[in-house]
């Protein structure tokens, strides 16, 4: 398995890479956004490691996700309790704290990859409503205008989408986006349901689309919907 180290700011003194070698992982290291970007398109990698310093993060995994949904783990040391968050709300699958754990960071990474499921999902849904691009990662409304979803609202729909009309039980959606912690924590999922039907549903309220399966999880109606041709994830 091969794991791209991006090290913004030198400081992880190969202790990060030494740690993931260890583990069997062959390890190529960058320092700088656009080598990450490059390598990632350029070189076969199934997950990311970030030591992001102390740059905006949030924007960092922006720049990440608008490009890849491979699995990322942000190293979390230096960086305050509201930037974490928002590392996880723009798309990190996961953290670690410093000093690193080698036994926990691969634990980490191996959790991190085994939700990547490499499954069929539609390439597009268009709905009376709205058209979701997954292959672009966008969603329109039927006017035309653009609804900007953020990493994880994009997450929690993809996740659904992977299993259209069935229920998809929170602990897994939870799981997938926050990893094991996030199973303790339901009010995460509770959350980010309401955002997303407040941005798709025509009556969030009395939503057409993603509805709850009381007691069990989620579900993305098809009834309304068409999947148009799908794509295999494997190919990211």
């Amino acid at each position: 398995m091969k794991v791209m180290l991006l090290d913004l700011d030198g400081g992880s003194r190969g202790i990060e890479a030494a740690a993931l070698r260890y583990g069997g992982y062959e390890v190529s290291t960058v320092h700088f956004v656009e080598q990450a970007i490059t390598h990632v398109r350029t070189h076969p990698t199934d997950a990311i490691l970030v030591d992001p310093a102390q740059l905006d993060i949030a924007e960092l995994m922006g720049e990440l996700r608008v490009r890849t949904e491979l699995p990322i783990i942000v190293v979390s040391g230096g960086l305050g309790g509201v930037n974490l968050v928002s590392a996880l709300d723009a798309g990190a699958d996961d953290y670690i704290s410093k000093p690193i754990v080698v036994e926990e960071l691969l634990a980490r990474m191996r959790a991190a990859l085994r939700r990547v499921h490499r499954v069929e999902i539609p390439a597009a849904i268009v709905t009376d409503d709205f058209t979701i691009d997954m292959a672009a990662r966008r969603v329109f409304r039927y006017d035309g205008s653009e609804v900007y979803l953020t990493g994880v609202e994009f997450r929690m729909v993809e996740i659904l989408l992977r299993h259209p009309g069935h229920v998809v039980s929170r602990e897994r959606i939870l799981e997938e986006i926050w990893g094991p912690r996030g199973v303790h924590n339901p009010n995460y999922l509770r959350v980010f349901v309401n955002r997303v039907r407040q941005k798709l549903e025509p009556d969030p309220a009395h939503p057409r689309y993603l509805l709850t399966a009381t007691g069990l999880g989620m579900v993305f109606k098809l009834e309304h919907a068409e999947l148009q041709k799908c794509e295999d994830t494997s190919s990211r």
